[in-house]
């Protein structure tokens, strides 16, 4: 790849890379080191990148690699110092159309802020599934070369998760 390829990368998935890193820490401060880091390690990695070979599944699976490396030094810190995690900040991306009503946007607002709060709710490893198939638009395929687990644990992911978010957003979807 190239750094006019890479410039061409960060403007076509910079903003999904960031979404997607703001979701998994849930905390700007540790999206933007996420998002950093992530591009920095792009830019190291540069001559191993193929340009024609998906290069978005390619950055989120460095996002991922940086992130599950953190979260193991911060539990291996945790264990040692017991540290406390930075506070959790809430991402709330709300794109509100100016033709709903005031009821019908308060309505939806509350329905995504339950479900971003199943999703983050969900262990680790369904969370990271989930967002990768339903917020990247990642086929099952794609997710299980990122993660290096086969495609029946993707789906299995994806069904344990999805039984627990239809239980915990039973009544917020129905009424």
């Amino acid at each position: 790849m190239t750094k006019q390829e890479l410039e061409t990368c960060i403007g076509e998935y910079g903003k999904d890379i960031y979404s997607f890193c703001k979701y998994l820490t849930n905390n700007t401060l540790e999206a933007d080191d996420l998002y950093q880091d992530t591009f920095l390690t792009a830019v190291e990695l540069i001559e191993k990148i193929e340009y024609s070979n998906n290069p978005k599944s390619y950055l989120l699976s460095i996002a991922l690699r940086i992130w599950k490396n953190k979260k193991r030094k911060f539990a291996w810190r945790k264990r040692i110092a017991d540290a406390q995690f930075m506070a959790d900040e809430r991402y709330i991306d709300m794109s509100e159309s100016a033709e709903l009503s005031l009821e019908e946007r308060i309505t939806n607002k509350e329905k995504d802020e339950s479900i971003r709060m199943a999703v983050n709710g969900l262990p680790e490893k369904l969370k990271i599934v989930v967002l990768l198939f339903y917020m990247e638009d990642l086929q099952v395929a794609q997710i299980a070369e990122m993660m290096k687990i086969p495609i029946g644990t993707v789906l299995s992911r994806l069904h344990r998760a999805r039984k627990i978010l239809k239980k915990e957003l039973e009544d917020v979807l129905n009424g």
